[in-house]
C-alpha cells in the first residue's frame, strides 16, 4: 500500500501539476539559511545511499579551513512523516526507489518560495549513480534559492549605496548592518560587526586586462593584487602588519559570469603578515562592459571561533547583486 501511495504521489507531482493547482494557497516556506530537508526512509538513509547523500550535500565548505562546516544543514524525514508543515521547508530533496529511474526539480509544490528535487532509482545502485550525476545541479539550484531568500531579507533594511554609486558607478544590494568604515580614492571598505569579529567587503577597481588577461595560470597575479591592496588599505594591529594571501594554501580561481558580466572568481585564505589572524575570502574581478576597467569586490571574514559558512554566503550574495550603472 505504501508503494502504491508513493507511486501515485510522485506521478501526481511530476506529471499532473497544472497552472490551476499552482495558484492554490500555499504556506510561506521556512528554514534557516543553507538548510535542507531530505525525505528518505531510514533503511536507505542509514546505508550506502545515505552515505552518498552526505558525501555531496553535507561535505565541508572548501574555503573554510579546519572548521568542517557542511554545505547544508540536513534534516532527514521518513516518507510517511512528510506531511503538513514538514513540507514547508524551502529546499526539499525526495529520494526513493521505484520502477523507473527519474530526476526532476520543481518549484513551489508545498510552500512558497520552494525548490523540490526528486531522485528516484530502481535499485540502490541506481540511486547512488543518480546522486553522483545530479548532485551538482541540485546543489546549485538550492544555493540559488537560498541566495534569493537572503536578498529578500536584505530588502527589509536596505543600506544607502549613493557614495559607491557616484564614485564607482556600481550598485550593490546590502543590509543596513554593513557600514562604510574606510573610503580612500576609489577604494571602499564595508564592515559588519559579528560575534568575535567582523564580516567585510572591499571594493576597488583595476585597469582592464591587468589581471588574468590570457589563459595562463593567474594565481600569482591574483595574490599580487590582493597583497598590494592589503599593504595599502588593510593594516594589521602593528606597524608593518597587513592583510596578505595565506602562504599555506594557494587560492583557487575560475572564470564565471555574474549577471552576464565576465568574472574571475577566486577563493582562499587570508592572513595578517606577522600576526596570528586569518580566515576565508571570496574575491571577484568583474569586467565592466562599458569602461576599460574591472571592479574587484572581495568578501572576507575576521572572526576567530565563529561559524563562517552563512556569513561567507551572505557576502557572496551581496557581491553577486552587483550592477554596473550607465
Amino acid at each position: 500500500m505504501k508503494k502504491i501511495f508513493l507511486y501515485n504521489f510522485i506521478t501526481l507531482l511530476l506529471i499532473s501539476c497544472n497552472e490551476g493547482e499552482k495558484k492554490q494557497y500555499l504556506p510561506q516556506s521556512v528554514g534557516s539559511i543553507n538548510s535542507l530537508t531530505i525525505v528518505i526512509d531510514p533503511p536507505l538513509w542509514n546505508g550506502i545511499v545515505g552515505d552518498s547523500l552526505r558525501h555531496y550535500f553535507a561535505s565541508p565548505v572548501e574555503e573554510i579551513s579546519g572548521a568542517r562546516e557542511p554545505i547544508f544543514d540536513i534534516q532527514q524525514i521518513p516518507e510517511d512523516i512528510f506531511k503538513g508543515m514538514t513540507r514547508a521547508s524551502r529546499n526539499v530533496l525526495i529520494v526513493t526507489t521505484d520502477s523507473k529511474n527519474r530526476f526532476d526539480i520543481r518549484d513551489t509544490l508545498f510552500a512558497k518560495p520552494q525548490k523540490v528535487a526528486f531522485l528516484i532509482g530502481e535499485t540502490t545502485d541506481d540511486l547512488i549513480s543518480e546522486i553522483k550525476r545530479f548532485a551538482p545541479e541540485i546543489i546549485l539550484t538550492f544555493k540559488q534559492n537560498e541566495m534569493k531568500e537572503v536578498q529578500n531579507r536584505f530588502r527589509q533594511t536596505l543600506n544607502n549605496t549613493k557614495a559607491i554609486e557616484q564614485i564607482l558607478n556600481i550598485h550593490l544590494t546590502f543590509p543596513s548592518v554593513y557600514n562604510i568604515v574606510k573610503q580612500e580614492n576609489n577604494f571602499f571598505w564595508l564592515e559588519r560587526k559579528v560575534k568575535n569579529g567582523t564580516a567585510n567587503i572591499l571594493i576597488y577597481e583595476v585597469p582592464k586586462g591587468k589581471i588574468c588577461a590570457n589563459n595562463k595560470d593567474c594565481t600569482e597575479q591574483i595574490i599580487h593584487m590582493r597583497d598590494s591592496i592589503g599593504a595599502q588599505y588593510v593594516p594589521g594591529p602593528e606597524e608593518g602588519m597587513y592583510m596578505i594571501t595565506s602562504t599555506a594554501f594557494a587560492p583557487t580561481y575560475s572564470r564565471i559570469h555574474i549577471n552576464s558580466y565576465s568574472t574571475i572568481e577566486s577563493k582562499g585564505l587570508w592572513e595578517v603578515k606577522g600576526f596570528i589572524l586569518g580566515g576565508p575570502f571570496s574575491n571577484y574581478i568583474i569586467e565592466d562592459p562599458k569602461r576599460e576597467r574591472c571592479v574587484v569586490i572581495e568578501g572576507f571574514i575576521a572572526a576567530p571561533g565563529t561559524s563562517k559558512r552563512d556569513l561567507l554566503f551572505e557576502l557572496e550574495t551581496i557581491i553577486k547583486s552587483v550592477r554596473f550603472l550607465d
